[in-house]
């Protein structure tokens, strides 16, 4: 099966709509009931809540909105279903999704084509050009979040099989061969003054606004990303019981947790490696990117390497160069910096405003994207989030230094 779905430039948005609402249905296909409804740690979700989120922020953001005679697929629902904003109302909590048996999968699914037909009546309803346009962006939005829970089901579903002693495959397909890593070349940037923040007219996250001018000091960042391989030898060198190579903060969630790997690595009494993938359990690949690092994994290595982690504005200066390999589709990248407000960014009003602001503190930014990105919502602004200590997301590293 393939993770991604089709791609979605140029369609028609009732066309968008369909593909990504399609592709949410297709990540569950291989997947029970059973395995729809567990939740196997607060910060993941059951891909049930996934399914019926998704569908709540259309029809509570826009259905509600805009539907002539609204009424609720089901009251409870917008209780239930409800993540993270304050403005619509009480929530269930977080760690507490797992728990919700009913609804049903079944009844799940059921919501789901009952907003979706209610959606493709409204596309096709006759609206004023204001209230089109509010439409055409409420979707969209809806679409790139429903998007980044496609994602997430992903990332939820593999740590929730990793947790069975029978390591169970999500995908039965054989897992693709890796080509041989290309040696690491370092690839120069000049730096100066650079525009930085999201152009143009194609959508993008409020996080990622406004455009702004930065200064960037020379440097240079390496032409891939760090593999399984060379992480392999900080391990073998006893990078994790080496103190002088991490964060304090990193060094005691190391020692607090009895951390000696990255997160889905095994080594067995033969002192063989493998790692649990979305195949299921696979001999270690050397030359695929390490992923599933937290930040401080990836900043221990960094030192142990004499290397640092990128900047975010770094990051994005070098994303357009033809030298570097991998900056998407592989794994998302640690930057060094903290997740914060740019200069002059706005809170949208309402409810709506609530999907990235408040979440600006303790966490660091991410970039590129991961080989669970769904085509279509890849782009070099793009601004990922995560605190220092997670990993279940495939998060990796790329290695920068000055020029």
């Amino acid at each position: 099966m393939d993770m991604r779905p089709p791609q979605l430039t140029d369609m028609p948005l009732d066309a968008r709509y369909s593909a990504v609402r399609a592709h949410t249905l297709a990540l569950a296909a291989p997947l029970s009931d059973e395995d729809c409804g567990a939740q196997s740690m607060p910060d993941a979700s059951p891909v049930k809540w996934h399914m019926a989120h998704t569908t709540w922020f259309f029809e509570t953001f826009i259905l509600e909105r805009m539907e002539p005679d609204f009424a609720p697929f089901h009251p409870a629902f917008r209780v239930l279903f409800n993540s993270y904003y304050n403005g619509v109302g009480d929530k269930h909590p977080r760690a507490q999704r797992g728990l919700l048996t009913r609804p049903a999968m079944a009844q799940v699914r059921a919501y789901r084509a009952d907003v979706d037909a209610r959606m493709a009546r409204l596309l096709a309803a006759e609206l004023e050009a204001e209230q089109r346009a509010v439409l055409e962006m409420l979707i969209t939005l809806g679409l790139q979040h429903e998007q980044q829970h496609q994602e997430l089901i992903l990332t939820d579903v593999k740590h929730l099989l990793a947790q069975s002693a029978l390591l169970p495959a999500y995908l039965d397909a054989p897992r693709a061969v890796e080509t041989a890593a290309a040696p690491v070349a370092w690839v120069n940037f000049e730096g100066g003054l650079a525009e930085i923040g999201h152009a143009g007219d194609g959508f993008c996250f409020d996080n990622e606004l406004p455009r702004h001018k930065q200064y960037v000091a020379p440097f240079q960042l390496a032409s891939r990303l760090v593999t399984n391989g060379e992480y392999l030898a900080f391990v073998a060198a006893g990078g994790y019981f080496n103190a002088a190579l991490w964060l304090a903060e990193g060094w005691d969630w190391v020692r607090t947790q009895g951390i000696k790997a990255p997160f889905y690595w095994h080594q067995d009494e033969q002192g063989a490696w493998t790692e649990f993938t979305l195949h299921g359990a696979q001999p270690l690949d050397l030359d695929r990117p390490a992923t599933h690092l937290s930040l401080f994994e990836a900043d221990a290595y960094a030192h142990w390497a004499g290397a640092r982690l990128p900047t975010e504005a770094e990051w994005e200066v070098a994303s357009a160069s033809t030298h570097l390999q991998q900056m998407f589709g592989h794994c998302w990248q640690w930057t060094s910096s903290s997740y914060a407000p740019y200069p002059g960014f706005q809170v949208a009003p309402g409810a709506l405003g609530e999907y990235n602001g408040k979440f600006m503190l303790n966490q660091y930014v991410l970039r590129g994207s991961s080989c669970a990105t769904p085509d279509g919502h890849t782009r070099a602004t793009y601004r990922n989030f995560f605190p220092a200590g997670a990993r279940w997301q495939f998060t990796g590293l790329r290695l920068a230094r000055r020029h």
